[in-house]
């Protein structure tokens, strides 16, 4: 069998239909924050938006928390980046991926992520993707951490630097904390941040296919 492209899933390699279907295409990071529990039940609300797929992004601190047999679209890592690139001719993984999606969503954004964002730092395959991020396109974060680390000062400026790149937020909430704290710091609503990506969806018009 002919080897197909990492970029291109397998199963729509043999579908064998001469006119692709346009689609808007999500490309999800998922951080080291305990939230990335919720990665299953993300994915499998975001593709049940009209018009959508989905690939994921995952630093090697967030394997720890999902199953990756649980994940039903393309799971890129640093060993991807490296296995893919051998030469010069070769294509670069973060490049690829940030070509390929019209939006990214970072949930959980954990504060280690979120302090590397906000300083430019980009020492592994998501954020050399968010490094190279076209800011045209849009891309959501969904902070997530205990609030004690919410709270300490910097983490507002942090934020604010996302923001002022034009990354949009969508809010931790007040909740019971896994750690058994309480308060401020816990990721937002699964279908809080579904239905945020579907309105951004419903604001864009489909992008042609390249």
């Amino acid at each position: 069998m002919e080897p197909f492209s990492p970029l291109e899933p397998k199963a729509a390699a043999e579908t064998g239909s001469s006119v692709p279907e346009k689609k808007f295409r999500v490309l999800v990071g998922v951080t080291g924050s305990v939230a990335a529990l919720k990665l299953p039940l993300l994915i499998s609300e975001l593709l049940k938006i009209p018009g959508v797929e989905v690939k994921v992004v995952t630093t090697e601190r967030a394997k720890h928390f999902y199953n990756p047999q649980e994940i039903p679209v393309p799971l890129y890592s640093d060993e991807d980046e490296w296995q893919l690139w051998k030469g010069r001719s070769d294509p670069v993984l973060h490049i690829e991926l940030r070509r390929w999606a019209d939006l990214m969503l970072v949930a959980p954004l954990d504060a280690n992520t979120l302090a590397k964002l906000a300083t430019g730092i980009c020492d592994n395959l998501l954020t050399c993707v968010i490094r190279a991020w076209d800011l045209r396109k849009p891309l959501l974060f969904c902070p997530a951490m205990n609030t004690a680390m919410w709270e300490h000062p910097i983490t507002a400026q942090q934020v604010e630097q996302l923001k002022a790149f034009g990354y949009m937020e969508i809010p931790c909430v007040v909740k019971k904390l896994v750690c058994g704290d309480e308060g401020r710091g816990a990721m937002a609503e699964v279908w809080t941040i579904a239905e945020s990506v579907r309105r951004v969806v419903a604001e864009r018009d489909l992008p042609a296919q390249s």
